[in-house]
């Protein structure tokens, strides 16, 4: 299993915690900024962003446009989103990862989750020491089966 060093986001650093135990905090938490969100069904990012809306979470579309999807409105960037943000989910190539994560430090989310192919160990490590939960290189409608939150 891979184990992590995290510093979660509420400031307290655990020793080592498998991703496993990340995966499962941050399918928790409800607001999720998707950076490449469009109105095209047929890209990954709809699909996913429909799956997270369908399990009651709150979806931000981040595109270059700002353009609604999914009955949400959209926003350009990160930083003109005008409520909190609890996870930034990101669907752009490895290479433009990073700044979408330096933009998810600087507005206070609480996690990033790099999609299927994004890899972007430096950007991951900034925002691990900043404090955001970091998962990258999947898929949390694939991981949605393992770790759905339940309700108590």
């Amino acid at each position: 299993m891979q184990q992590y060093g995290v510093m979660t986001s509420d400031g307290t650093h655990t020793q080592s915690e498998s991703i496993d135990q990340v995966i499962a905090r941050i399918l928790k938490y409800q607001v999720w900024a998707v950076v490449g969100l469009s109105n095209n069904p047929r890209r990954p990012a709809y699909s996913v962003a429909r799956f997270l809306a369908a399990q009651g979470k709150r979806i931000i579309p981040v595109n270059p446009q700002g353009e609604e999807v999914l009955g949400q409105r959209g926003y350009r960037t990160l930083s003109y989103i005008d409520e909190p943000v609890d996870v930034v989910d990101i669907f752009r190539r490895s290479e433009a990862a990073g700044q979408h994560v330096d933009e998810a430090i600087a507005i206070g989310a609480r996690a990033v989750w790099l999609q299927l192919g994004v890899i972007d160990t430096a950007a991951a490590a900034r925002a691990k020491a900043a404090g955001l939960d970091v998962v990258m290189d999947r898929c949390p409608a694939i991981e949605w089966p393992r770790f759905a939150p339940h309700s108590a």
